[in-house]
């Protein structure tokens, strides 16, 4: 390690940028953040520094002395002028200030890091200068990790820390923030609830007791496979888990943004082949949340898509269990944007329907008939092994042979493939490509696939 990374206190400390340009622009902005005296040296600053003088922001001075560095914390030289910059650099030096010369590590003393700004909580992430583009693609996976509302918690922890060493004991103190930053009160304020998570711990303070903690159950939507597809609220919950409940459609580079501790329990559930009844589902997911445990079921798609969300949610609320469902991209989604295809379409299809081919034994089919009208976008999910029922009863329905269906299987994964269609030819058209699930198949009955219909009928007259 060529560079040692540390925090610097700058309340009551002066940063000097020297130069009018960008590059300079942009250093400004990145020390506006906190709480540093600026000074601006530039005999003609661009416009957004020129603001920032006049709006008392910063001091400008159209050239450096010797002064202009005294107290001086950093240093940003970027004039554009080499020679310029290295004089710069030299009396700053001088004046025993910490330099960074943009763009020019050989000439650095530090270097400007990718910052993560949760403030209080900050993350730093430096490459030594070597591969700065690098350091900003990790600041956006950082980015992803930290919510927005993480600062805010901690500076309430702070305003309470001194509450906290004089009503709970130094032997349970650890145990204490360590359920405040797991428990209810930080789901709670990351969830917006800010007065309810203060009002948690103030509780907990007053009883002088570290609160136990509770148990919670998260139906997080995994998406339909790619692992970049995630909502940013599923990535926090999986980071979160205890433990995670899972199926075989949950793709294993989704599990690797879990906790490595995290429990991880296969659940594999397949059409017509359920190895894990439903209520053995339900009766672990509330036995681990009883425990105080964060419990994720990860489903592919989302939740609440055939995804028997219902049953545990009423598991929970009849066990007195915190849950929440945090959606996914669904397949269909995903389907269509593979294809570049709109789910509707303007002046085409105004209604878009999702169904199901395959429902639980002993129930009735969907009564897809009634979705065979001109303007209708339709997506089944579970229906390629039930595709010639499919096919059948929108024909029956009304919906012409020539209604165009396209059919994607394992979508958004490295397995995924497409096959077009009509539906006269859709039950066909799978065996014959040997498509087999997860898959969409998407029917459409568009209004100008109509009116041609219906014209041809009136010159057959």
């Amino acid at each position: 390690m060529k560079n040692f990374p540390m925090f610097l206190r700058m309340n009551g400390r002066r940063v000097v940028i020297c130069g009018g340009t960008e590059e300079a622009a942009r250093k400004a902005r990145l020390m506006l953040k906190t709480e540093a005296e600026l000074v601006i040296v530039a005999a003609a600053p661009e416009p957004e520094l020129a603001a920032l003088i006049g709006n008392g922001r910063a001091t400008g001075v159209a050239s450096a002395t010797p002064e202009t560095f005294e107290n001086c914390a950093l240093v940003f030289i970027a004039t554009g002028d080499e020679d310029e910059d290295l004089r710069l650099r030299a009396m700053a030096r001088a004046a025993g200030a910490v330099v960074n010369v943009v763009d020019r590590p050989e000439y650095c003393d530090a270097f400007t890091p990718s910052i993560v700004d949760r403030d209080p909580v900050v993350v730093a992430i430096g490459t030594e200068g070597a591969a700065p583009v690098l350091g900003r693609s990790i600041k956006t996976q950082v980015e992803v990790m930290l919510s927005p509302r993480l600062g805010g918690f901690v500076a309430l922890a702070g305003r309470l820390r001194d509450a906290v060493a004089e009503a709970i004991p130094q032997a349970r103190r650890r145990a204490f923030w360590e359920a405040a930053f797991t428990g209810a009160a930080f789901r709670a304020h990351l969830a917006g609830r800010e007065r309810e998570a203060a009002a948690l711990l103030k509780e907990a303070i007053a009883t002088g007791e570290a609160p136990e903690p509770a148990g919670h159950i998260a139906l997080v939507g995994a998406g339909p496979g790619a692992r970049d597809l995630l909502t940013l609220r599923a990535v926090e919950r999986l980071q979160q888990a205890d433990v995670i409940f899972y199926d075989r459609l949950v793709d294993p580079e989704v599990l690797e943004l879990a906790r490595r501790d995290a429990d991880r329990v296969f659940v594999g559930k397949e059409v017509g082949a359920c190895a894990w009844p439903q209520d053995k589902i339900d009766r672990l997911i509330v036995a681990e949340a009883s425990k105080g445990r964060r419990v994720v079921r990860l489903k592919s798609g989302d939740p609440s898509i055939f995804g028997r969300a219902t049953e545990e949610i009423e598991a929970a609320r009849a066990a007195g269990i915190e849950i929440e469902i945090v959606p996914g991209i669904t397949a269909a989604s995903a389907a269509a944007a593979s294809l570049l295809r709109p789910l509707t379409e303007r002046g085409e299809t105004d209604t878009f329907a999702v169904s199901t081919g395959t429902c639980r034994p002993g129930d009735a089919n969907p009564d897809r008939a009634r979705l065979a009208h001109p303007g209708t976008s339709m997506a089944f999910y579970m229906a390629v092994e039930k595709a010639g029922q499919v096919q059948g009863d929108l024909l029956a329905g009304g919906a012409p042979a020539a209604c165009p269906v396209d059919i994607v299987a394992s979508a958004s994964t490295v397995n995924e493939r497409h096959a077009s269609t009509t539906l006269g030819d859709l039950a066909a058209c799978i065996e014959r490509e040997g498509l087999k699930s997860p898959a969409i198949l998407f029917v459409r009955y568009p209004k100008s696939l109509a009116a041609q219909i219906e014209a041809a009928g009136r010159s057959a007259a």
